[in-house]
Formats: structure tokens, sequence, C-alpha cells
């Protein structure tokens, strides 16, 4: 069998750079070659400061860079001298998650492996399941044809993004009737047929591969003539853009249906704790429709740098004119982003958030001061605030029902970053 001495992965980002990384780290004799067209990128990667952040993953790329892990922008060379070229991967899907993928990738589930079933295609197959081998068992190491794979990886997603969408959608239904959304999680997530996995109603998922990936099983539906197909796999969207524009109007009506000069804290811009990816990440929904109706933001994520927080609310699909010069303030940490707030918005589950001292938070806010918490991830101290004097209010729970009564007074309008840039929209 072809044995495989040198590697080269086409595309530096989230997907290539963790993933090479690992297997240069689990197969010291394989040459692996990082290469990407953007030089800045590949800098960063040969720097002390990694242009992605991901648990575990610098020490990784200290093990093993400029032994057997190199980082290039000569691409042309790199393919010329590889034995096995991964073009941001053969197919070869990934099933990673930020925040745990390099555990992932040292200990996945299964790796997934799909070529031609030709006499060549099995020969790459074999060789690409060779390299993996070093330290993945045999029977985690799945080998089918190429469609098989790559609609396994659709499948994969959209399975995950349905099951939020559909909890989400009943932490709607709890809101209404008195229920607590993570109560009736706890109860399905007992029954075995179901589990208990990504039954955390939210704010909405985020990041690059739910969406896009389940738009892409909605397209190959809508080619391949099965519309009903179609239209089940769009509500999971749908429901996703539901409940973003649900939770903004909930912050609109219980600031007395006017956020016009408000000034709103903003905790978390991740789409995830523990990375610093933005990517459709449901913070930048709502920072759009709150500034649609003149909210001043105080943005705070510990991970997400400055100019990646501007350069998403500046998209034009995002925000018009001046809006983002106007109305959006990037605090240095979560305390200056709360000082003189009307409300603290908490839209992505850092750790650190559940440890601030909201006292201090509660002293600087005006009154009253509201928390929206979009992320669950104050539920154990929700007597601690409202004995401080914090109006709660939370997904999928009423908290209180003594707390100020939300009453939807209208839809916000929906919209996507894909779309072209319409006229300033208006609750």
């Amino acid at each position: 069998m072809f044995e495989i001495k040198k590697i080269c992965c086409i595309g530096a980002g989230y997907v290539g750079g963790p993933t090479c990384s690992v297997i240069a780290h689990m197969c010291p004799e394989i040459r692996v070659t990082v290469v990407d067209v953007n030089e800045s990128r590949i800098n960063a990667w040969n720097s002390p400061t990694l242009p992605i952040y991901e648990p575990g993953l610098k020490e990784v790329v200290e093990s093993c860079r400029g032994k057997n892990l190199f980082f290039s922008t000569n691409i042309d060379d790199a393919i010329k001298e590889a034995d096995l070229v991964f073009i941001s991967v053969l197919s070869n899907p990934e099933f990673l998650a930020e925040g745990t993928a390099i555990k992932d990738l040292k200990n996945p589930d299964r790796v997934l492996i799909g070529g031609d079933e030709t006499p060549e295609g099995q020969r790459a197959v074999q060789a690409l399941c060779a390299v993996y081998e070093h330290w993945v068992p045999r029977e985690k190491i799945l080998t089918t044809n190429t469609w098989s794979s790559e609609l396994s990886k659709l499948a994969a997603n959209a399975f995950l993004a349905q099951r939020i969408s559909s909890i989400n959608s009943i932490s709607a239904l709890c809101e209404a009737t008195g229920a607590d959304v993570e109560e009736v999680a706890t109860a399905i997530g007992m029954d075995q047929r179901i589990g208990n996995k990504f039954l955390k109603a939210s704010v909405g998922f985020g990041g690059s591969c739910f969406q896009k990936d389940v738009l892409n099983l909605v397209y190959l539906c809508e080619a391949l003539n099965l519309p009903e197909v179609a239209r089940y796999w769009q509500q999971v969207i749908d429901m996703n853009d539901y409940q973003r524009r649900r939770f903004a109007s909930r912050i609109i009506d219980s600031l007395f249906n006017t956020v016009t000069d408000k000034k709103i804290a903003i905790l978390g811009f991740a789409f995830k704790k523990d990375t610093g990816d933005t990517r459709e990440s449901s913070s930048i929904y709502i920072s759009k429709y709150l500034m649609d109706e003149g909210a001043h933001l105080h943005i705070y994520d510990p991970k997400v740098p400055r100019e990646q927080i501007v350069v998403d609310l500046s998209h034009p699909g995002v925000s018009q004119d001046d809006q983002v010069s106007r109305l959006v303030t990037i605090s240095k940490d979560p305390y200056e982003a709360c000082d003189g707030a009307h409300a603290v918005v908490i839209c992505t589950e850092w750790d650190m958030f559940k440890e601030l001292d909201y006292e201090r938070i509660h002293k600087k806010m005006l009154k009253p001061a509201f928390i929206f918490d979009g992320r669950r991830v104050l539920d154990g101290l929700h007597n601690e605030l409202q004995t401080i004097g914090f109006q709660i209010e939370t997904i999928g729970k009423k908290v209180s029902s003594k707390r100020i009564p939300y009453a939807p007074s209208g839809e916000i309008p929906k919209f996507s970053l894909q779309d072209p840039p319409n006229k300033k929209p208006r609750v």
C-alpha cells in the first residue's frame, strides 16, 4: 500500500489549521504543510498569537511547528511535493465542535472517508485511513462512497440544528404557559431514545456550519425535486430566525416598548463559548435589531477582537451609513460595558459571566435594571439577582410573577447576512 510521507492542506482556517496540526502532532513521521493565500493569516500561524482561539490548539501547534508542521503561502511547491492534498478536506468531512475541536480530533466519535468506487479511489481512501490509524481505532474509521460521505456531513449538522430549533420552539411555549424549558429538556432527555444532547434552549444557534449545511440540504432537495423535504428542513432555519427576533422583541417590549437612546450592554459576541468565531453569531442579529431601534450598544467579549466586532456589525446587511460609529462601543471589560446601562443582555455562555459581581453592576446601572439571559447561564442566581434588585428575563421560563410583564407588541422583520442590503427596517 502507498505510504504517505508528505501532506498539504489548502486552507488555514478553522478546519484546516486545527485538523492538520493534530495530524502532525499524532504522526511525527509525516511532514504536514498548511498553505493559504492570506499572508497575514499564515504569519499569525507562525507567531505566538494564533489566528483562532481553541482550547489546547496553541500547545499542539507549538509542539510540532518547525519540526513536521509548517505554514506557508507557497501553495504550488507544497502541492507538487505532497503525497496527499486536503482541500480543507478528499471527501473527509469534519465533525468538529468549536471549543472542543482538539479533543474531538484526538478522540473522534468516528472518522468518515469517502472516495470514488474505482481502484484509484479506493487506494486513496486506504492511504488516508492509514494516516488516521496512527491514533484512531480502525473500527471508528468509516469508508463510504463520495455521496454518502458528503450527505452524512450535511445530515449530521441538520439533525443537530433541528434539535436546537425544536427545544427553542418549546421554550416559547414554556414562556406562555409557565413551564420551565430546562425542566422539560431534562425530562425528555432522560428518555434513552431521545438523549440529552443539544437540548439547551438559547437565543439561537450560530457558527459557520449549521445554517450553511441546512441550507445546502434545502438547495439539494429543491434541485432534486423534493419540495416537501426542502420545506421541512427550511423550518429549522425559520425557527432559529424566529427565536432571535422573539428575544430582541422581548428586550424592546420589556424596556417599555422603546430602546431609542438607551444604553444596552451586550455580554458575549462569539457564537458560543471557548471560541473567538463570530460567524452567524446570534449576537450580530440581536445587535442589528437593537441598532435599528436606536439603542446604544456597549459590547464585551473576552476572545473576540474589537476589529472583528466592528467588521461584523458594519456588514451592509446589518447596519447602514454611520450606525456602528454612532451606536456601538467596544468595552474592555464587562463592568465598563454595564456602567450606566438600562439592561444587560447575555448572548454568549462564557463561564465568567456567572462569576461577575452583580451587586457592583446593579449599583452602576440605571433603574429599573434588567438582565436578559439569552443563554440560561444565570439560572442558579435568580433569587440572589432579584434580591439585589434586577428584573430578570430568560429563555423558556417566567422567572417571577412579580416581574414587569412582557407583552409582545410587534414583529421584528427577518434579515440574512446573505441577503442584499435593504432600506433600514423599522419595527
